[in-house]
């Protein structure tokens, strides 16, 4: 047994509200239900247990099928036959009785590889598992000199090649969830057999080592399956480094950034790898989770393309959240940004031949609008189809001689835009056009009027000033998850239901 030290079990009070159920209970909704003794060791074995218990519905799936894992075995066994390259055979030597000479002694030293094939090799998914890999048929050739001594004073010298063949190698890879929510791979049971070698000695006395080839043969092998499988693992294992490359923190601008780090261990089944990862935006400094959460969805058992990343409406909502808290959803208006051509001016003529008061109070006055959501703008997927719909407002100033401002109105503003969404490099990128609006007056200071006489104006401020600011972001976009200097080819998006789908193939350069 281990219990040994005291803790306090928590339940959830009548009353107690908490945003996320992964968030930890605050102190007031925690009572003492039991008290226990529990020792290190139990209490490692919760932790251990935490991030399972925490772990949440995903923003975005990304899902790694059987074409993307091939790529990564051509990429993988380029750089395992290299390493492989690398191996250094130890030099040997030994003493062998040959009839009717006696005692041999003889040294093999400066063994190199001078050609190493993997030409049969395969990755299967191993369901709940990881992958296995097996490598079949490959071949090692090596060179390298030998001496020898007998009679006590006869000594000779040569050289000798080697040729190993059908060298078989089975690995198990197991695919994890390191500390920063990155994938990590291992190598576990490499299983590494030299089927058949032939070496022949060249130069001196070499009829004498043909007389004992047989054992000098099983040496070399043995030699050199020992240093297969540590290599092997190498092989694997700095693979780590460039996994941890993945952007599961990437900055978008100076006011978000978007996280994709792993909620769960990796989903292994028969034909894909899937990863669940948080994608969520956050204010760049300040990690405050929005009053809504994640909802599940599946992925389509789509395999044409290496990968597949579906993302949820949570993921742009948040960065609709992000993005009101920062204030970044404002923008100032002035005559300067409506096209020259446009009989409608921002000035206190136009407004006043709607609204005489302003006409009357402030005459011959340049304006400025203010427009700014109030709430975050919510974004919805359906089939083939992206809508936002937002709330803000619309304050109208008269711009004093002296640069004061004066307010005239304030006006409440329902607006619905359609958005297009594509991938531009490794970034999702968007564009909206305008709906409708509707508006309603707030606030008067130069009393009652028609909100509906400002249609137009309105109409055209959002059409020619609003929203070509708001497109000029969005096609800067923001990062995809990816990982170091991948790029995304044949690549295609659908909206669906709640998510849209971006089918991909990858290269990598360098």
């Amino acid at each position: 047994m281990c219990l040994s030290s005291p803790f306090i079990l928590p339940c959830r009070q009548p009353g107690c509200n908490n945003n996320r159920s992964s968030t930890p209970l605050s102190y007031s909704c925690i009572r003492q239900v039991t008290v226990v003794k529990m020792s290190p060791c139990c209490w490692l074995a919760l932790l251990a247990l935490v991030p399972l218990a925490l772990a949440t519905n995903p923003g975005v799936k990304v899902k790694l099928t059987e074409k993307g894992i091939e790529y990564g075995k051509q990429i993988g066994m380029a750089s395992l036959q290299q390493k492989l390259k690398t191996m250094k055979v130890p030099d040997l030597s030994g003493t062998e009785r040959v009839a009717p000479i006696g005692k041999v002694k003889y040294s093999l030293t400066g063994i190199t590889i001078v050609n190493l094939g993997l030409p049969y090799s395969a990755l299967a998914l191993v369901p709940d598992t990881g992958i296995s890999l097996s490598i079949t048929n490959a071949f090692i050739s090596l060179h390298g000199n030998w001496k020898i001594r007998y009679l006590s004073f006869i000594k000779d010298s040569g050289s000798f090649d080697l040729e190993v063949n059908g060298l078989t190698v089975t690995d198990s890879i197991t695919i994890k969830s390191d500390e920063t929510g990155r994938p990590t791979v291992s190598s576990v049971n490499c299983v590494a057999n030299v089927g058949s070698a032939s070496i022949k000695f060249h130069g001196g006395a070499s009829w004498l080592y043909n007389l004992f080839s047989a054992y000098i043969d099983k040496a070399l092998r043995s030699a050199l399956q020992k240093q297969i499988c540590p290599l092997v693992a190498d092989t694997i294992t700095d693979m780590n480094p460039h996994l941890k490359t993945i952007n599961v923190l990437a900055k978008v601008d100076k006011y978000a950034e978007v996280e994709y780090s792993m909620v769960t261990s990796p989903t292994i089944s028969n034909t894909s790898i899937d990863f669940s990862l948080k994608g969520e935006f956050y204010n760049i400094g300040k990690h405050q989770e929005p009053p809504f959460s994640p909802t599940p969805f599946s992925l389509p058992p789509q395999v044409n393309n290496m990968l597949y990343i579906g993302m949820s409406a949570f993921t742009t909502n948040s960065a609709g959240f992000v993005y009101n808290n920062a204030g970044a959803l404002s923008l100032y208006i002035t005559d300067d940004m409506i096209p020259p051509s446009s009989p409608i001016r921002l000035n206190t003529r136009t407004f006043g031949a709607f609204i005489p008061e302003i006409a009357k109070r402030f005459p011959s006055m340049m304006m400025k609008l203010l427009v700014k959501t109030v709430k975050e703008p919510t974004i919805f997927f359906e089939p083939n189809n992206v809508t936002v719909q937002a709330s803000g407002s619309v304050t109208a100033y008269a711009i004093q001689p002296n640069t004061t401002l004066s307010p005239l109105f304030v006006l409440n503003m329902e607006g619905s835009v359609s958005a297009r969404l594509y991938v531009t490099g490794v970034k999702l990128a968007g564009a909206v056009t305008l709906n409708k609006i509707e508006m309603t007056l707030e606030t008067s200071y130069v009393g009652q009027f028609q909100v509906r006489s400002l249609d137009n104006i309105f109409l055209m401020v959002l059409k020619v000033a609003v929203i070509p600011k708001v497109n000029a972001r969005l096609e800067k976009g923001f990062p995809l998850p990816s990982i170091g200097k991948m790029n995304l080819v044949n690549t295609q998006l659908q909206v669906l239901k709640d998510y849209m789908l971006i089918g991909t193939d990858v290269q990598f350069t360098g």
